[in-house]
């Protein structure tokens, strides 16, 4: 079995959060917590993440509300990921990221480190859905 790696996004408009995480062993952990100017990420940070990291392709949190509607977050998330797309030219997949940055909340740690936390259970959510498992 081909070891898959991946990052993943917890987008913001002030902080964008990222994991690491692959396929071999089903795992994800939080990384780092990137600054953002109104959602857009020093672009070169991102390049270096992505050198270092070499993912086969990339998850984008999409916060949805409770209902399944989409917001103008929903939006801004779907803009970022279309911009990872076109800037790096790997896939992007967006996830359902509702409550992930509620469970982020309720590890005890720096504010800024929450957003890394909150990326890895995007990648965890990502992860753990049958369908992905299935077909690595």
């Amino acid at each position: 079995m081909n070891t898959v790696r991946f990052l993943a996004f917890d987008f913001g408009l002030k902080h964008i959060g990222v994991a690491v995480g692959q396929t071999q062993t089903g795992t994800a952990s939080p990384h780092t917590t990137l600054s953002a100017k109104s959602g857009k990420p020093d672009w070169s940070q991102v390049k270096d993440l992505l050198e270092e990291w070499k993912p086969d392709f990339l998850l984008v949190g999409l916060p949805l509300n409770m209902d399944d509607t989409e917001s103008e977050m929903s939006e801004l998330a779907r803009k970022f990921s279309r911009r990872l797309n076109g800037r790096f030219n790997l896939p992007v997949e967006l996830v359902d990221e509702r409550l992930s940055s509620y469970e982020a909340n309720q590890h005890d740690v720096q504010a800024a480190r929450k957003h890394a936390i909150a990326a890895g259970i995007i990648a965890e959510t990502w992860l753990n859905k049958p369908q992905e498992a299935a077909s690595d």
